[in-house]
């Protein structure tokens, strides 16, 4: 039940068996919706009394009782979980957190339960479920590659393909690894290192090491891929913005039959050598609106890593856009001054505007004023004091 007035919002909760967890340990979690949206919430016999702006504790209180909802639904809630309902709550007032929160994808060796934690997420998800091949496109923290190992190894278990490949091109970003000691694969693992690191987070070691070995998941630098046929498979490309277009093209036409193909990439991030065009980039271009292919794409507030990741990453964009406009600036500063350069060679100091220019064009080439009485002009210096003697006329007879 919910009352409010001017002087604050007042909302009881009929089952006292989740309120303590509503609340957290120590209150924490009512500390965090204080923090993020600068109210004040006191608990006492089962009831929230939230006072401050009433725009802010509306929205407070919406958040409690969907968390409150989740959990009616044994749904556990932890402190990220209401951080991440608020950004969703605030971005969009009519978004229902269970739709989103209840949309197991997996539940991981620890039993821990894989779910989107935002909109974005949610339809990324419900895009590899519909698509056959999808592009998740955003900055760093954002799940892409989580969400989607997450995916392929849900639908392994379901026996619905029959292997998993993870793949992403061998490119240093700004480290040098090809004089590392040991074989071929071992120079090769460091790039591959995070795709184990999320798949030993889904399944157990010993259970994913069989299956590396039957092949039932292969984990492989993209260089590998040429000259395959995947049929019956999950594939995921990591790391898409360090490929070429060449690469681009020839991991898209590996797929096969019964197979669904994952691109993730961060534009931003691209450690190609200069002037490489990203196949990423060149692919978001040529592909889009044919059917069959989703991009879907993520934003600094879809980061589900550590708080300060958020900030670190709208901190580097800002950085990047200033830079960007500095760059423009000091290109037509260099436009301008080489156009005055020009105007003052070819039509004297001063001379900057189009009128002025097309002025002077005219004093050095003036059009002829009177009208054409069937004898040729020569010049402009032609006329009665012409000096230049006029050619013999040549009579017969």
């Amino acid at each position: 039940m919910e009352q409010h007035n001017e002087d604050g919002s007042r909302i009881q909760f009929d089952n006292p068996r989740f309120f303590p967890d509503l609340l957290g340990h120590q209150d924490e979690h009512l500390r965090v919706i204080e923090r993020a949206l600068r109210v004040k919430i006191a608990a006492a016999n089962n009831t929230l009394v939230i006072t401050g702006d009433e725009t802010q504790r509306l929205l407070a209180g919406r958040v409690a009782t969907q968390l409150y909802g989740l959990l009616q639904n044994g749904y556990p809630i932890y402190p990220s979980d209401v951080d991440y309902a608020i950004r969703i709550l605030s971005r969009d007032r009519s978004a229902n957190l269970k739709d989103i929160f209840l949309d197991t994808v997996y539940i991981s060796a620890s039993r821990r339960t894989i779910t989107p934690k935002s909109i974005a997420q949610k339809m990324y998800i419900d895009a590899i479920r519909r698509f056959d091949i999808v592009f998740g496109i955003g900055p760093a923290g954002t799940g892409k590659t989580y969400l989607a190992m997450a995916m392929a190894v849900a639908e392994l278990m379901k026996h619905k393909v029959s292997r998993v490949v993870l793949t992403r091109p061998a490119v240093e970003a700004g480290e040098k690894l090809g004089f590392l000691p040991g074989d071929l694969a071992e120079k090769i693992n460091p790039y591959l290192r995070p795709l184990y690191d999320a798949l030993y987070d889904m399944v157990d070691y010993d259970r994913a090491s069989k299956m590396i070995e039957r092949g039932t998941i292969e984990v492989a630098p993209l260089a590998f891929m040429r000259g395959r046929t995947l049929n019956d498979s999950f594939v995921i490309l990591d790391e898409a913005q360090n490929t070429t277009s060449e690469q681009m093209k020839m991991f898209l036409t590996r797929l096969g039959y019964g197979s669904k193909a994952v691109i993730t990439g961060d534009v931003t991030q691209v450690d190609l050598p200069t002037g490489t065009r990203s196949g990423l980039k060149e692919a978001q271009r040529i592909l889009r609106g044919i059917e069959g292919i989703n991009f879907s794409f993520f934003s600094e507030k879809d980061v589900v890593r550590h708080r300060l990741v958020q900030d670190v990453i709208m901190a580097y964009e800002r950085a990047h856009d200033e830079q960007e406009r500095f760059e423009e600036e000091r290109r037509e500063q260099r436009r301008l001054r080489t156009q005055e350069r020009f105007d003052h060679r070819h039509f004297g100091p001063g001379s900057r505007s189009e009128p002025e220019r097309a002025a002077r064009m005219d004093a050095h080439d003036p059009a002829p004023s009177g009208p054409d009485t069937g004898r040729t002009q020569s010049g402009a210096s032609d006329g009665p004091d012409d000096s230049r003697a006029e050619p013999p006329v040549s009579r017969e007879g």
